[in-house]
């Protein structure tokens, strides 16, 4: 029996042929029916309470919740998550408000969170401090944004409930101090969901028209009450509205015991509605003792002034000047006419000088006649001008003269130079060609002892000196060895020149 060929897709089974039914699914199809069945079936918002646990939140935030028999994954979007107010430590209680689903990639089931919160007595305490510590931290605590109070409001904005008791404090306070100073009721919720935008809004509308209604500093206030009761005075939009306001602002939101984040971005923070109201309206009585008290102290020195001017005048009044004003009128016209007097008589001789002195110039002038004095000038003038031209036109052809003899001597001086060159070349070639090296060419040498000296007999050495021949290539030194005869001999009479004697240094 012949074995059959291998055959691929029949090797593979009915595995490789199976597709998805009914009753059998796909991973991806099982884990998209988990998830549309948790979220038809399970309700839009649920609300879990438990532990957190393995908390990562550096953009989005992971973690756990979980108590003593189950563990819960959740995930928080960053939209969601700085909207929290908090940030939970580990093993916090809190509820998380979400929508339960699944996450097909990772097969993970988790609760979708929305909103989350603390549990238990110390919830809003935590959200509390941690709204204090971000704000902190952009400033709007610092003394330095604190703006000063008015020392005499005219007007003054009262944002609270009409019905609250805290109003009817502020208003009998305000009276009872000053009614001169008016106040303008804001009615605006102090507490429930939509409290703390009401309040934000209020406050920045009132500071957007305080020129027109004449507001010049605002009060926020309301009575005592839970910390639930006075949240909204703890939320964000409100702080924010509160430390960009221009106008200053008193804040008292409950008891003395209370503490709001409004008051701590206020410009002033007062214990109780009554308080604030003192602190912004001046007191009547106090006003009117310190009028009386500076009208005393004005009258009393207008009434010194008065006095020390009176004696000052009476004083005044022994000078003579003060007696006898016309006395002093009449020395003065007296002066003025002796003075009168001495000028007339002073200008009348210098007016008789001038005149004489100028008839003197005037026949001075007469007898120059300066017409003729100019034409004589006019005339010299011109004279001169003629003997200048001639003088500038001789010097011109001197000069016309005086570059031609330059251009004529740097001609001959160019042609001696060039006569003295061909002459030194000649006698450079004659020199060349009767000098020592010609000599030494044709085969001859000349011998010197150690100091130069031309040796010219054997008379001229002694036995052991030390001599040295020049030849045309180069030298050699040698050393005289001389035999008993040869030093017998000495040459008597003077030698008649040879050849050699071009090579006699001293000559």
């Amino acid at each position: 029996m012949t074995r059959l060929p291998f055959d691929p897709d029949k090797a593979a089974g009915d595995s490789a042929k199976t597709k998805p039914t009914r009753d059998r699914l796909t991973v991806s199809q099982a884990t998209q029916l988990i998830k549309s069945t948790l979220e038809q079936r399970l309700p839009a918002t649920i609300h879990v309470i438990g532990e957190v646990s393995n908390l990562a939140h550096s953009n989005h935030w992971y973690f756990s919740l979980k108590d003593d028999k189950a563990v819960l994954s959740c995930v928080a979007w960053a939209s969601s998550a700085k909207k929290f107010g908090f940030v939970p430590s580990e093993g916090d209680e809190v509820v998380a408000t979400g929508h339960i689903s699944h996450y097909p990639p990772q097969g993970r089931t988790q609760l979708y969170v929305t909103g989350l919160k603390p549990v238990g007595a110390g919830a809003l305490e935590l959200k509390f401090r941690a709204m204090c510590d971000e704000l902190r931290k952009l400033g709007y605590f610092d003394v330095a944004h604190k703006k000063p109070l008015p020392l005499f409001p005219m007007r003054i904005a009262v944002i609270t409930s009409e019905g609250g008791a805290a109003l009817h404090d502020v208003i009998a306070t305000a009276s009872a101090r000053c009614k001169a100073v008016s106040l303008l009721i804001v009615d605006t919720r102090v507490q429930g969901e939509e409290a703390a935008k009401q309040i934000a809004s209020t406050i920045r509308w009132v500071d957007k028209n305080s020129h027109k209604l004449g507001i010049d500093a605002i009060l926020v206030t309301r009575g005592g009450g839970s910390t639930e009761d006075l949240w909204s005075f703890n939320e964000r939009e409100v702080a924010d509205a509160t430390f960009k306001c221009k106008l200053p602002i008193v804040a008292a939101i409950g008891h003395e015991s209370d503490t709001s984040v409004i008051e701590l971005v206020a410009d002033v923070r007062a214990a109780t509605p009554t308080q604030a109201a003192m602190l912004l309206v001046p007191d009547s009585t106090q006003l009117n003792e310190q009028l009386n008290h500076q009208q005393h102290r004005l009258t009393s020195l207008v009434s010194r002034l008065v006095q020390q001017q009176k004696q000052r005048l009476e004083v005044l009044q022994q000078y003579p000047l003060f007696k006898d004003p016309l006395e002093f009128v009449r020395d003065a016209r007296q002066n003025v006419e002796r003075i009168h007097l001495d000028l007339s008589r002073v200008i009348r001789s210098r007016v008789m000088k001038d005149q004489s002195q100028i008839e003197q110039l005037a026949n001075r002038l007469g007898r120059l006649r300066p017409e003729i004095i100019t034409s004589d000038q006019r005339q010299r003038l011109a004279v001169l001008r003629d003997r200048l031209h001639r003088v500038m036109k001789i010097r011109l052809d001197q000069r016309q003269t005086l570059l031609t003899h330059r251009k004529r001597l740097e001609r001959s001086v160019f042609s001696h130079f060039k006569y003295l060159t061909e002459r030194t070349s000649s006698l450079a070639r004659q020199l060349a060609s009767v000098g020592p090296d010609r000599v030494l060419a044709r085969g001859f040498s000349y011998t010197t002892t150690n100091n130069g000296k031309l040796i010219r007999s054997i008379g001229d050495v002694s036995s052991n000196q030390h001599i040295v021949t020049r030849l045309i290539d180069g030298t050699f030194d040698s050393i005289v060895a001389l035999n008993s005869k040869q030093k017998s001999k000495r040459i008597t009479k003077p030698i008649s020149p040879r050849q050699m004697d071009l090579f006699d240094q001293n000559r």
